[in-house]
């Protein structure tokens, strides 16, 4: 289920960046989650630079951009395990994209295994052994 959503302004940045974004976030997310790659989807929406505001000036105006994303977790992946992801995938825009740290925004959200489907079966169904050793691994650390 592992779903990353990255919004940019619309031909601030090369084919050959986006591609290697692409790749790179998808790598970083099936390692960092220990998910088959299989299972990951990014994506990029690029938004024309007269409809992005930053400080409540347009990039086109002369606003820098400012690169947002979001990302879907399963419920019960520990607190590291998404701060490590909220870090890395701001590593990785500002490696390959070229903006200063600062400026790149990003949120993770967790949603629960009975609102997210795979092939139209909730994921609470299709993941139910994984779901539950995530949720003992959570509750063993909070011990």
């Amino acid at each position: 289920m592992p779903i990353l959503t990255i919004h940019l302004a619309d031909g601030r940045y090369s084919d050959e960046q986006c591609e290697r974004l692409l790749a790179a976030t998808s790598r970083f997310y099936a390692q960092s989650l220990k998910s088959p790659i299989e299972r990951v989807r990014v994506f990029i929406e690029a938004y024309a630079a007269r409809r992005i505001a930053v400080g409540g000036v347009s990039v086109q105006a002369g606003a820098d951009d400012a690169p947002y994303f979001h990302f879907l977790v399963l419920e019960g992946r520990s607190v590291e395990e998404r701060q490590h992801l909220l870090v890395g995938f701001t590593d990785l825009i500002v490696d390959i994209l070229g903006v200063r740290r600062e400026r790149v925004r990003g949120g993770c959200w967790p949603i629960s295994p009975e609102n997210w489907a795979i092939g139209g079966v909730p994921a609470s169904v299709l993941r139910a052994a994984e779901v539950a050793a995530r949720r003992a691994d959570a509750s063993n650390a909070a011990v």
